[in-house]
């Protein structure tokens, strides 16, 4: 059986994508879901996983590493996207590494850009090891953009 590694990392660059389209900006005390989710601590088999009833819709893989949480990736199941369910789960997730008094690594996009909405969590990032994830890369707004280039052309003046 070979594997595709392109077709691998395309999939999972289109599922972080869609995941951080549907993050929700709103204050995380309307964070839950439009369902009543249940968040377990699969630890093991190193992951969070979001529940809903008896079905697992979203999991938060994670591994511990020199003392912190490395936050690996996330997954919300296609029928359930753009209710919430990533939102709530690493909202949740963050709140219980906070309760444990670790730091984390973040591999995942998805974890990096919720901090980067919600700031508030931002001291639970390992200073020595955020990780990859820990500070997303935004495109420059339009006006940004043509600001760098008037600030460059002045300087070849």
């Amino acid at each position: 059986m070979t594997i595709n590694l392109e077709a691998e990392a395309a999939a999972r660059e289109e599922n972080n994508a869609a995941l951080i389209a549907a993050l929700d900006e709103k204050s995380l005390s309307d964070v839950e879901s439009t369902w009543e989710l249940d968040v377990l601590n699969d630890a093991e088999h190193g992951r969070w996983i979001a529940t809903l009833g008896a079905e697992a819709i979203a999991e938060l893989p994670y591994r511990f590493v020199g003392g912190r949480v490395v936050l690996l990736s996330t997954w919300v199941d296609p029928v359930y996207r753009n209710n919430r369910v990533a939102t709530e789960l690493v909202a949740r997730v963050l709140n219980e590494v906070r309760e444990s008094g670790k730091k984390i690594t973040i591999i995942c996009p998805v974890v990096g850009e919720f901090i980067a909405r919600h700031p508030e969590y931002a001291d639970l990032i390992d200073n020595v090891h955020p990780g990859a994830g820990a500070y997303p890369k935004h495109e420059p707004a339009e006006s940004d953009l043509d600001e760098e280039l008037t600030a460059f052309e002045r300087d070849l003046a």
